[in-house]
């Protein structure tokens, strides 16, 4: 190892094997062009290579590779949902975190973890025990609990009965885990590149041509490219994508912020989170404590972050773990979060007839990577819709089906 280092390190050419194919002027024409290099777009590419194929592929970045929601998120992995459809898409989807690492070689650095929903009130017992009997009866592990095994679980929690909002009990998800967010990303641009995707950074999409109904082209700031399909993941971005194919999506877009602090020695097991509140959180295996909550209460198309959310996030916060008094702020960031009106994704067929949508993730987009990246590249090999996201499709607005996913945390109510 100290030679290999050594040699490493004195070597005059870069000795290391390079993750993504080196930047190349684009062809004139690709089977499949997705738009985002997040964890979703790379996620499908990856699986069109490696399992439908399809290795004439072109994901374009108008950044840099994961810059969007990917590096913008605080990487909860999560199952308890309420719906019959969420609590089955995203099962799914925890067993494919499961053995991520493996599936591309290439360590993700997944923890499980747990995670503990607080309950204040009647109301959210109520809600907490409905959620539970779902998710058991879908084959995922969730239970609700008292106040003497949260105190047991998490000994730091202010569990008196005389703070403003006492917790009288939770929802305990055992499935609950976290991942390094920017690994996940570079893990399937990296096992989509070695198969022949081409990843093209710096490569912003301005305009989509559209012909007879059928996307012909797309326009990018590099030049023209002629295309078979165009698959969209754009998250915060999807309003304004999906637009350029004449396609309206009932969605709006909110900043979503975070925070985290300094280094702290290992106190915090599970992802404690409380929706009355409007905050969670979680100690990384670096030792920070990640802090997050609500959505800001209006549409905006920005990633900056705001006094007043730091505000009610250290505020939030400090009932549940009054240490925190304590701890020194080392940053703070903000997403743009993609929110439909039922709180559930848009995945599937588009009116315009080869153009994909991967949309609406709202605050649960990460989670769903690897599922995503599955389904959606099956479904542009196959030209089939997978059942597991059929119930997700754009046109279940228009048919009165929507999928009022009240197990989602942190959305703009």
């Amino acid at each position: 190892m100290p030679f290999g280092l050594l040699k490493y390190g004195l070597s005059s050419e870069y000795p290391g094997e390079h993750h993504f194919n080196p930047t190349t002027e684009l062809k004139k024409h690709y089977d499949v062009v997705i738009i985002g290099a997040g964890g979703h777009g790379t996620g499908i590419a990856y699986h069109l290579a490696k399992y439908h194929g399809i290795t004439n592929v072109a994901v374009l970045e108008k950044n840099y590779l994961g810059s969007g929601n990917t590096a913008r998120n605080t990487a909860v992995i999560r199952s308890n949902y309420l719906t019959e459809e969420g609590v089955t898409f995203y099962r799914e989807s925890v067993k494919l975190w499961q053995d991520l690492s493996n599936e591309f070689n290439y360590n993700v650095m997944m923890e499980s973890r747990g995670q503990l929903t607080l309950a204040h009130s009647d109301a959210a017992i109520r809600s907490f025990r409905w959620r539970a009997e779902v998710n058991q009866h879908m084959g995922v592990r969730s239970e609700l609990i008292d106040r003497q095994q949260i105190a047991e679980m998490v000994p730091n929690l202010n569990m008196s009965e005389d703070s403003r909002f006492p917790i009288m009990g939770g929802l305990w998800h055992a499935d609950g885990a976290t991942a390094r967010h920017d690994a996940v990303a570079w893990g399937y641009a990296k096992g989509a590149c070695e198969r022949g995707v081409e990843l093209h950074q710096l490569t912003e999409v301005q305009d989509i041509e559209v012909t007879s109904g059928r996307v012909t082209a797309v326009k990018t700031n590099r030049g023209r490219i002629e295309c078979g399909c165009v698959v969209q993941a754009v998250a915060g971005a999807s309003s304004v994508v999906a637009k350029m194919a004449g396609i309206p999506l009932p969605i709006h877009s909110y900043p979503l912020q975070a925070m985290v602090t300094q280094p702290y020695k290992p106190i915090l097991t599970p992802h404690v989170s409380s929706p009355h509140l409007h905050v969670y959180t979680h100690q990384t295996s670096r030792g920070e404590f990640v802090i997050g909550g609500g959505s800001d209460p209006y549409p905006l198309y920005n990633t900056r972050a705001t006094l007043d959310q730091r505000e009610s996030l250290t505020a939030a916060a400090l009932e549940l773990f009054p240490f925190f008094a304590q701890a020194r702020m080392l940053r703070q960031w903000a997403g743009t979060t993609d929110m439909t009106p039922d709180y559930s994704p848009i995945m599937g067929l588009s009116p315009v007839e080869n153009y994909y949508l991967d949309a609406g993730w709202g605050t649960w987009g990460f989670k769903a990577t690897p599922i995503c990246g599955k389904t959606m590249a099956e479904l542009v090999a196959t030209k089939k819709v997978p059942d597991i996201i059929k119930p997700f499709e754009l046109e279940r607005f228009y048919k009165y089906q929507q999928i009022n996913e009240a197990g989602a945390t942190a959305a703009s109510h």
